[in-house]
């Protein structure tokens, strides 16, 4: 079976135009591990590809300049091949390699795990520089993409590099997780014919990483497939938030002790909370690159409060198989239990916040559905804390747009209808009374109903509900 990409339409139009340009370029790749960075590259550009070569974890400089050798001589068909003594020797080589095999066609040159390939005081990213500043930069004939898993490395030496590669990469695409309507288009090309809101479950489980959409069988039930990769002793996934979150970042432990503590607040929490939540982690430059480095890989989202200040930003867990991991892979774990867990109140209440979590990452569908997509918006949650003499009240969603209207968003998980009762449209009209009363606003509240199969037509429905976004709109 030829191989073919999968959604990522954004990304192929990037990687179109550098392929289409009349100068050099050197594009950055990063993102999580298993999301299908080397996977893009290579299909994308197969007829394309000059060079490739890849890191390997934990290997020694010895190693990394013998596996680029070998691969030097692979592309190049270089009968024989001494192995570099350093790597501003391997790329003389390879340099020398490229001039012989002069072309106006556009030359793809691929470093995968750029991160292992740099080890300690090799001089591996001082070598690539050179080689780009001095030979790479000149050519444009040369596309050169970098690519790597290991976040804290990406966004420290390249992302946010202030010395060899400053302003020297020309694009980078962040990659992130597919979406709902990647994952279900994914999961058809590899002939598994789930319902949409079969996909949805998966979705909350696994999220729309490709490499774990890879272990869901063919006529297996959603249960089924999860039973074994997670909970069984040789499953899949039985291990993979450890090795995830050790393969990521430096000194994992923080990251995880961050999102160990999101994972138990659905809502999110604020720096100071966080601080207070993790006693022996320091609010300052700690924090803040642990932080920076949960955004990047797409693991945490952060989002200002309505009307809030920038020290109000609250922070959420955004990965599902994080959030799942915590819920029910820790401690005893289900057993073999799974499908009689997925009858429980407990799990119930899981996919409501997990719901909720996937409607607000698909909040382009969203606009979509309620036919603003061509209005400024901005996303933003509110909760109000409760005292003796009050209340409190939250909102998970609002859509505050320029056209001088706000979006109130209730996110409903059901396998059916949702039913506006008489108490919960109450409830919707205090909560929509309270913010009004709070924030002050003098724009018009539409309350907005997210659900699966959309809500039941009643007269409680017609006394609050001016817009109502299914799930199928959520996959288009």
């Amino acid at each position: 079976m030829a191989k073919i990409i999968i959604g990522r339409e954004e990304e192929k139009a990037i990687l179109n135009e550098l392929l289409d340009d009349s100068v050099a370029q050197l594009l950055a790749i990063y993102g999580r591990r298993r999301i299908g960075k080397t996977y893009l590259v290579k299909t994308f550009f197969a007829d394309h590809l000059a060079f490739d070569c890849s890191g390997a974890a934990n290997g020694l400089l010895a190693t990394q300049l013998e596996n680029f050798s070998v691969r030097l001589a692979e592309c190049f068909g270089i009968k024989k091949m001494e192995t570099p003594a350093t790597w501003q020797a391997a790329f003389r080589l390879l340099e020398a390699s490229l001039k012989k095999n002069k072309t106006k066609k556009k030359r793809v040159i691929f470093f995968d795990e750029l991160p292992w390939l740099d080890t300690h005081k090799s001089g591996f990213l001082s070598a690539f520089t050179y080689w780009w500043n001095m030979y790479a930069a000149a050519d444009k004939t040369r596309l050169v993409v970098i690519c790597g898993s290991a976040a804290s490395w990406m966004i420290k030496k390249v992302v946010n590099n202030k010395a060899g590669l400053h302003n020297r990469i020309t694009r980078s695409i962040r990659l992130m997780p597919f979406n709902l309507k990647e994952t279900q288009a994914y999961l058809l090309y590899r002939k598994i014919n789930l319902t949409r809101y079969q996909v949805l479950q998966l979705y909350m489980i696994m999220g729309g990483v490709p490499h774990y959409l890879n272990t869901i069988l063919p006529g297996k039930s959603i249960a089924q497939s999860v039973q074994k990769v997670c909970f069984t002793k040789d499953g899949l996934l039985k291990n993979e938030f450890s090795n995830l979150y050790g393969a990521l970042f430096a000194n994992a432990d923080k990251h995880i002790m961050v999102v160990r503590l999101l994972a138990s607040k659905a809502m999110g929490l604020t720096r100071g909370e966080i601080v207070s939540g993790i006693k022996n982690i320091s609010s300052g430059g700690t924090l803040s690159l642990v932080l920076t480095e949960l955004l990047e890989s797409g693991f945490i989202d952060k989002v200002l409060p309505f009307e809030k200040k920038s020290k109000d930003t609250i922070y959420r867990l955004t990965d599902e198989f994080t959030g799942f991991y915590f819920r029910f892979m820790t401690g005893a774990g289900v057993g073999s239990g799974w499908v009689q867990v997925q009858q429980s109140a407990a799990f119930q209440i899981w996919c409501g916040f997990a719901f909720e979590n996937i409607c607000i990452r698909h909040i382009e569908a969203i606009k979509s559905a309620l036919g603003i997509s061509s209005v400024y918006t901005e996303q933003s949650s509110w909760r109000l804390h409760g005292s003796k003499s009050k209340s409190g009240a939250q909102i998970d969603l609002l859509i505050d747009r320029k056209d001088d209207c706000i979006n109130m968003c209730e996110m409903k998980f059901y396998n059916t209808e949702f039913i506006v009762t008489k108490k919960y449209a109450a409830d919707l009209a205090n909560k929509r009374a309270a913010f009004v009363n709070d924030s002050k606003t003098k724009k018009a509240i539409f309350v907005t109903l997210i659900s699966t199969y959309g809500v039941r037509e009643n007269e409680y429905k017609l006394q609050q509900n001016q817009d109502t976004v299914l799930m199928n709109d959520l996959f288009q």
